[in-house]
């Protein structure tokens, strides 16, 4: 009798290339249950996965309560959203608290309309920007901008504000968190502008669209719309984006939608090896 022929045992096969980790969150997408319960939110952050946070509010916690909670439940507060008109007299004391929770960037997620329309509003925000930003490297802290839609209209200004930001802020003094989901909403290609400002990025906000332009944008979970995300989050590695932040500004129900979102993120691989 034969012996029978040797059959190799096939492993299966594994997903190449490079993984996006750690994946962060934006907290953001669950304001109603840090505003219900802001530990057990973050226990339940924690357990699906996520290891890192950035803060939208800190619900009445003071620093040492924010910082304590954080360490309780193994994650990584690397940053803060603050908003715009926090940047005078409240400044210093803001980057003080950002310090005490162990903060490593702090983030200015938009600009006022009536701001924006001031005459000659985008190179003095940018001054702005930079005494924002002097005041956290001092701290040791990295000052950034979060971008919406707008700032790529080209309305009254003969550079899309943007651009202006970019080429009127100290690359020292002022990072860009860059929102995949609403520069891809407003038509522009993330890639052309890591490739444009290398090294200007400090993270991204991973949020998907049902659509693209010229339709109107329909926010969904990652992984469950239409953007391309092993080409941009490759690309984005060789720009030199080391935070990646899940959003979703209105799921239907938020847990269910940060971990749809998480497990898609986590089992991505992408190929950095064309970006470089």
């Amino acid at each position: 009798m034969k012996a029978a022929a040797a059959v190799p045992f096939l492993l299966p096969r594994q997903p190449t290339g490079r993984r996006i980790s750690p994946v962060g969150l934006q907290l953001y997408t669950v304001r109603s249950e840090m505003q219900k319960d802001f530990e057990g939110t973050l226990a339940r952050v924690a357990a699906i996965g996520y290891r890192e946070v950035e803060f939208a509010g800190y619900f009445g916690r003071s620093p040492l309560e924010v910082r304590t909670i954080l360490k309780r439940h193994g994650l990584d507060g690397v940053s803060a959203h603050v908003g715009f008109g926090t940047l005078g007299d409240q400044w210093p004391a803001i980057v003080e608290a950002a310090r005490s929770i162990g903060h490593r960037y702090l983030v200015v997620p938009s600009i006022d309309a009536a701001t924006r329309a001031e005459p000659d509003s985008w190179p003095r925000i940018a001054e702005r920007f930079n005494r924002a930003g002097a005041a956290c490297k001092a701290a040791g802290i990295q000052f950034a901008y979060h971008n919406h839609q707008f700032e790529f209209d080209r309305a009254g200004t003969a550079k899309r504000p943007y651009d202006i930001l970019l080429e009127s802020t100290d690359p020292s003094l002022v990072s860009m968190q860059m929102d995949l989901g609403w520069i891809t909403a407003a038509g522009q290609d993330p890639a052309a502008y890591f490739r444009l400002y290398p090294g200007r990025f400090s993270s991204v906000h991973v949020k998907d669209l049902k659509t693209l332009p010229p339709e109107r944008p329909v926010l969904t979970d990652v992984g469950q719309g239409v953007i391309d995300w092993k080409r941009l989050l490759g690309q984005s590695w060789a720009a030199g984006i080391r935070h990646y932040f899940v959003e979703h500004d209105s799921p239907a129900s938020p847990f269910e939608s940060i971990e749809t979102s998480f497990r898609y993120v986590d089992a991505l691989r992408v190929n950095v090896a064309a970006a470089r």
